[in-house]
């Protein structure tokens, strides 16, 4: 039974996620619909990151079982041909058996889009978060330091897990302005439910003046979302790239 790995890109704007929805529409959805045609038997798929309504990709990693190859090198341009126009695959390789895209991933990395000016944009509109206050990169940069390391992430939390605690990584975080477009970058094993829009809210409430620029190890320790920042909107957020021990999908 092969195993398949495929790198996803889509715009997430008019999808209710990615996770499987029976009565909407959603990214797994269009993925296992276009699978199962192709291949004449249900296909299920494992993500690597279960992204939000509106939230967008450009790495996201999929994996897949089916009973029976497809001919070599064609199977990205067949499931291109029936997919619609705003999600699509860049890359379908055959791994081991036993690879999950979602258990195998040691570091994922989301980046956020914050346009900073006074007056919005109808081309950016889609894909990232309009600020128009003034934004003090150096305080934004001195607060997202504290975020960094092992700490629980629970005031950071929209929905708390099923399963498993609220203790997050995070490896790194990046932030970068190119005239009015400011980026977020942020890398970790995992996160949790909305943690990243959290994060990124709390840091522009810090950076235009809103809140204290050393408040984010007070919020940390009251593990109280009502501490915390403002969810930013799904619009700016992507999910860039998954990395694994010997593949990563923002680069390959």
């Amino acid at each position: 039974m092969p195993v398949y790995r495929a790198v996803v890109e889509y715009d997430g704007t008019a999808f209710c996620g990615l996770q499987f929805q029976p009565e909407v529409r959603t990214v797994a959805g269009e993925l296992e619909r276009a699978l199962s045609l192709l291949f004449g038997e249900p296909v299920k798929i494992s993500s690597a990151g279960r992204t939000d309504a509106g939230v967008h990709a450009s790495g996201q990693v999929v994996s897949f079982r089916t009973e029976r190859a497809f001919p070599d090198g064609r199977l990205g341009l067949a499931l291109n041909g029936n997919l619609p126009l705003d999600v699509s695959v860049r890359r379908v390789d055959e791994v081991a058996e036993g690879f999950s895209a979602r258990f195998d991933a040691v570091e994922r990395t989301y980046e956020y889009r914050i346009l900073n000016r006074t007056l919005p944009s109808a081309r950016e509109r889609r894909f990232s978060h309009h600020v128009h206050r003034p934004f003090d990169l150096d305080l934004a940069r001195r607060a997202a330091a504290d975020l960094l390391g092992e700490h629980d992430f629970v005031a950071f939390c929209g929905l708390l897990p099923a399963h498993g605690g609220t203790i997050r990584t995070v490896h790194a975080v990046g932030i970068d302005r190119a005239r009015d477009l400011i980026t977020v970058r942020i890398a970790g094993r995992g996160f949790l439910h909305r943690m990243v829009r959290i994060s990124v809210g709390t840091l522009i409430e810090i950076a235009t003046g809103r809140r204290p620029p050393d408040d984010i190890p007070a919020i940390l320790a009251s593990k109280d979302r009502r501490r915390a920042g403002y969810t930013a909107p799904a619009s700016g957020l992507c999910l860039v790239g998954v990395r694994y021990p010997d593949f990563d999908s923002e680069t390959s």
